[in-house]
C-alpha cells in the first residue's frame, strides 16, 4: 500500500521539531568553536553558525508572531543572522533549543501555512550534521515525520507526482499531486537522498538512486 494521508496531524511540526532539539542540541553542545565557523556547502556563503542562526531567529519569529513584509527573504535571513553577530556559539543554541521547543504549538496552531518551516529547520540540522560528518544527515528518528510532511507539503503545493520505493521505509510514498496531466515520475533509493533532491542539496558521489521521469531540478522546493 503507497503511504498517503491528505489529513493534517496538527501536532506533526511540533514533533518533528522536538525529535529534532532531542537528538540535534546535545551535538551542537559538545562541538568546539571551531566547528561553528565551517562552511556549508547547502548554504553558500554561510558557515555553521549562520545556519543555526538563521535556524533559530526563524522560529523565535514564529514564536512571537513577528512577521514583517520580506519576512524570510534572502535579505531578511542576513540581517536576523548579523543581529546575533556579537552572540556566542552557546548563546545561538540556546535559542534554537526555545525555538524548537516553542514554535510547535504555535505552527499547529496555524493551519498549515507555517508546516514548511518545520520542514525546513529539520532540513537545515542536516545541512549541520552533513558539513560535520556526522550520521544520518537528513535522517535519523525525525525521518518519518519529516516524510509524511514532505509528501503533504508536495502535494498541497501541487508539485509533480511522484512514486517513491525507498530502500529504508517499508511502504512506498507518493508526492506531489495526482492530478491526471502527468504521469507520476519514479524514484527508487534511499529516504535520505530523496529528502536531498526535494531539498536542493547535492547527492555525495557515488550514491545510488534512480529518478525516472523527472529531473532533479523539478523536486527542488526551496530552489
Amino acid at each position: 500500500m503507497t503511504t498517503t494521508d491528505d489529513v493534517r496531524d496538527p501536532e506533526l511540526p511540533g514533533r518533528l521539531l522536538a525529535v529534532e532539539r532531542d537528538a540535534l542540541i546535545p551535538v551542537l553542545r559538545a562541538r568546539p568553536d571551531a566547528d561553528f565557523a565551517l562552511p556549508t556547502t547547502a548554504c553558500p556563503g554561510w558557515t555553521v553558525r549562520d545556519v543555526l542562526a538563521h535556524c533559530s531567529s526563524a522560529l523565535l519569529r514564529v514564536v512571537e508572531s513577528r512577521f514583517e513584509e520580506g519576512v524570510f527573504s534572502p535579505a531578511s535571513n542576513d540581517r536576523d543572522i548579523a543581529e546575533r553577530a556579537d552572540w556566542t556559539n552557546q548563546q545561538v543554541v540556546d535559542e534554537l533549543e526555545r525555538g524548537m521547543t516553542e514554535a510547535g504549538p504555535v505552527i499547529g496552531k496555524a493551519g498549515g501555512v507555517l508546516d514548511r518551516v518545520a520542514l525546513g529547520e529539520w532540513v537545515h540540522a542536516g545541512d549541520v550534521r552533513d558539513v560535520w560528518g556526522e550520521p544520518e544527515a537528513y535522517g535519523g528518528p525525525g525521518l518519518p515525520d519529516a516524510l509524511a510532511l514532505l509528501a503533504r507539503i508536495t502535494r498541497e503545493r501541487g508539485r509533480l507526482p511522484l512514486h517513491a520505493d525507498l530502500d529504508d521505509v517499508d511502504e512506498p510514498l507518493l508526492l506531489g499531486e495526482a492530478s491526471g496531466e502527468r504521469n507520476p515520475a519514479r524514484f527508487i533509493g534511499d529516504a535520505a537522498t530523496l529528502v536531498r533532491l526535494y531539498a536542493g542539496r547535492s547527492v555525495p558521489k557515488g550514491t545510488a538512486y534512480e529518478l525516472v521521469g523527472a529531473e532533479p531540478a523539478e523536486l527542488n522546493m526551496f530552489g
